[in-house]
């Protein structure tokens, strides 16, 4: 009889492409993978990996023992949600939710707070991660939830095999020094913020190719970015003390920005979705999260905490980093 627990082993190894990494993201060592393996294909009766330089591929009986697996763990993920559900007498279990930063601590920690009152018996356990890394994680079991971004015009790969949910659009905002001779317009044209020194997110983020983008596209110039972080709070904290110009999304704004001016760019809006991923089945569980991690979404920018509804300047300081 095959084990279930080879099984998740040998879809790792296919997921992440070598046993090395499967055994990194599992904590075991490589040769204890390599040998659990060894046991599979002897239960199995054929070869299921063939190496490929440093990488392995699964052999054709490989691919069908992984489609297999894949049914089989889902299948036993909703047994245990359904006993556990059964025994609390409601929805109860863990579910692990990765989020990037902002709406980490907008949209999750306050979703987090109300199913401590709402499902007592589900626990969750959340992680900062971007969703290129979280993604493949939901896949393998190891995550339920993640919330991500998407900017406008930068569309995220597609995963069919998951289900998507578009929980908020935000507007993205011209932040500059209020003593920038733009900063008294009610919209900035991005053309006169050519001269002025930019921050940003590192080279190869989502955040660094959108506003490079905007800046050549709205305004027809290459910013000067001078400064990199992938810390919001530190994009701000430039903005205020040295005079840089940076574009913000609201979920960061919404917590307050003092000392700097917060504009919409004059030739056009520049926009993100926070969506949320999930596997196709969700367990009672699952979906006590979800519905609250929606709600939480459709709070995070009413009017009061969304710097549209203060035009000139929020009040606070900000906590998040994206």
């Amino acid at each position: 009889m095959l084990d279930l627990h080879r099984l998740r082993l040998l879809r790792e190894v296919h997921s992440r492409r070598t046993v090395h990494a499967a055994a990194e993201a599992l904590g075991y060592t490589p040769s204890a993978v390599s040998q659990q393996l060894a046991v599979l294909e002897r239960e199995a009766g054929t070869p299921l990996l063939e190496r490929i330089g440093r990488n392995v591929r699964l052999t054709e009986a490989g691919q069908v023992l992984v489609t297999h697996a894949t049914r089989l763990l889902d299948g036993m993920e909703a047994a245990e949600a359904e006993v556990a559900t059964v025994a609390a007498g409601r929805a109860a279990g863990v579910v692990r939710v990765a989020s990037f930063q902002s709406a980490f601590l907008s949209i999750v920690a306050p979703a987090v707070r109300t199913l401590a009152d709402t499902h007592p018996d589900v626990r969750v356990e959340a992680v900062e991660a971007e969703v290129e890394q979280a993604a493949p994680a939901l896949r393998l079991h190891q995550l339920d939830v993640v919330v991500g971004d998407e900017y406008e015009g930068q569309p995220r790969a597609v995963h069919a095999d998951l289900q998507r949910e578009d929980l908020l659009r935000e507007h993205i905002r011209l932040v500059l020094p209020e003593s920038h001779p733009a900063a008294h317009l009610e919209k900035v044209p991005v053309a006169q913020l050519a001269d002025i020194a930019w921050a940003a997110c590192q080279p190869g983020t989502g955040h660094r190719e959108m506003q490079v983008r905007v800046c050549r596209d709205l305004g027809g110039f290459e910013p000067d970015v001078r400064y990199s972080s992938d810390d919001f709070l530190i994009l701000l904290e430039l903005v205020q003390t040295v005079g840089a110009a940076a574009l913000l999304p609201d979920l960061v704004l919404s917590r307050g920005a003092p000392g700097v001016a917060v504009r919409l760019p004059a030739e056009g809006t520049v926009g993100r979705t926070v969506f949320m991923l999930t596997r196709q089945s969700r367990t009672p569980a699952v979906a006590a999260v979800a519905g609250a991690i929606r709600e939480a979404a459709g709070v995070s920018l009413q009017p009061g905490r969304s710097p549209s509804s203060h035009p000139n300047r929020a009040s606070g300081r900000p906590r998040s980093r994206r």
